[in-house]
């Protein structure tokens, strides 16, 4: 079975080259998961991707620690503005882990967005005696790809998209 047919949820789906792209990206994840008065929120945040892990990095404190403790079952989204558009869409538990010091992927997902003298900057600006932060780890196990080219919304072929909303 090649990626270009496995269903949407299919783990596979993560090495596809429309995922690789936006795990590689400069666009912001979209992290929702339910709050501790259990509504609903979305963050976007920077993400660096380890291969196996979207992992975020958050300063203690931050209101969503508590609350990915709580709930850790998160759906995390990438996605470009572009025609058509790129859309990479995860779900799995969100695994948080006390820091001292700077998450590492924090800081190169700081490199990634930012080139390197303008990352090492703001790492630089965060890194200071006594900071600690959140490590937060989401290993996908539903891995959704839509490309509007190849891979639709529910699943069907161009033509099916094509004729959305007629009768």
């Amino acid at each position: 079975m090649t990626t270009a047919t496995l269903p949407q949820g299919h783990p596979d789906l993560i090495t596809t080259d429309t995922a690789r792209r936006l795990l590689a990206s400069r666009e912001l994840a979209r992290l929702a998961y339910t709050a501790a008065d259990g509504t609903p929120r979305v963050f976007p945040m920077l993400f660096h991707w380890t291969g196996e892990e979207i992992v975020f990095g958050t300063f203690a404190g931050a209101r969503k620690i508590e609350a990915l403790r709580s709930r850790p079952d998160v759906t995390i989204t990438i996605d470009t503005a572009s025609m058509p558009p790129e859309v990479l869409l995860l779900r799995g538990r969100a695994e948080v882990t006390d820091i001292d010091g700077i998450v590492p992927e924090y800081a190169q997902a700081q490199l990634r967005y930012q080139g390197e003298e303008g990352g090492r900057a703001a790492v630089a600006e965060s890194d200071r005696p006594g900071v600690r932060m959140a490590r937060i780890a989401v290993r996908p196990t539903w891995v959704g790809v839509l490309d509007f080219t190849s891979r639709f919304p529910g699943g069907g072929t161009a033509d099916q998209f094509a004729e959305r909303g007629r009768s």
